[in-house]
């Protein structure tokens, strides 16, 4: 059972809402950082639920019975490659799997909009991480009228079968919703233009779509609300500082594994008669 609040420390703000109660944003401070001054602090901390992570994802592939599932979600900037780069580097490269979803093809277009995505989840034994997910198809689809309201509408009652089925065939998920501040948002993007390095993240599409702001707001508030159930609940992650973002998703995803208790399946009985020669 997964509890219905969630706490990364001991003065910490929620990371998640009761299921059935109304998800805010003005709820979560995306600059909130704990009893941490500074990123040093939190520093060991990452490091070591990161180094976890390697035994238990090895753990995991070796039992290869059930698997895990990492929703990041968020606006632009808001830090979801960095978290793929800084905590999932302690995954087992042989289980992990990555999938970043872009705008769809002209194939996907011609299937249901869960094709597309359930395709590419994990399979047992596997780690996958959605960078973007089919949560784009109520998000994106429904700020950019692509699709018509009451089917955008009906998408929230699919998600939830969609994720069910997953869990019920041991498929854990750990849905995170990377939070950060409109002011944040603005210094990432100019710092994507001032840093050479940077240029190439940088696509005039952004300031397109951080003049709908607003609506993206009203439409994450009801996706979270409307998918945040018991069995696949969402995190709202503070994601303002980039290292307390990396703290609190190393946990995560190390409680989820240890909750799942991933064990190497036991040697086959005729092994202790072995003799190499």
């Amino acid at each position: 059972m997964i509890a219905a609040l969630c706490q990364v420390d001991p003065v910490s703000q929620p990371l998640t809402v009761k299921p059935g109660k109304k998800i805010r944003w003005d709820d979560f401070d995306p600059g909130y950082r704990g009893h941490f001054a500074r990123k040093q602090q939190a520093a060991r901390e990452t490091a070591e639920n990161v180094a976890a992570l390697a035994d238990l994802s090895y753990r995991l592939y070796g039992q290869c019975q059930q698997s895990l599932l990492i929703v990041l979600q968020g606006l632009d900037t808001s830090g979801k490659d960095g978290t793929v780069r800084h905590v999932m580097n302690g995954v087992n490269p042989q289980s992990g799997l990555v999938t970043a979803f872009k705008r769809p093809t002209e194939v996907e277009l011609a299937h249901d909009f869960l094709w597309r995505v359930h395709r590419h989840c994990p399979p047992r034994g596997f780690i996958g991480i959605f960078n973007r997910s089919h949560y784009e198809d109520v998000l994106t689809v429904r700020v950019h009228k692509l699709v018509k309201k009451e089917t955008w509408k009906a998408r929230y009652a699919q998600i939830m079968a969609f994720e069910r089925l997953l869990v019920d065939n041991r498929t854990r998920l750990l849905k995170c919703f990377l939070h950060i501040s409109k002011d944040e948002q603005l210094e990432r993007l100019q710092r994507r233009l001032d840093d050479p390095a940077k240029n190439w993240k940088f696509e005039p599409q952004d300031l397109l779509e951080r003049r709908l702001w607003d609506k993206y707001r009203q439409a994450y508030e009801e996706a979270l609300t409307r998918t945040n159930t018991a069995e696949a609940p969402w995190h709202i992650i503070p994601a303002n500082h980039k290292w307390y973002r990396d703290l609190v998703i190393s946990r995560l995803v190390r409680q989820a594994l240890e909750a799942m208790r991933p064990e190497f399946p036991p040697p086959p009985e005729e092994l202790a008669q072995v003799v190499l020669e």
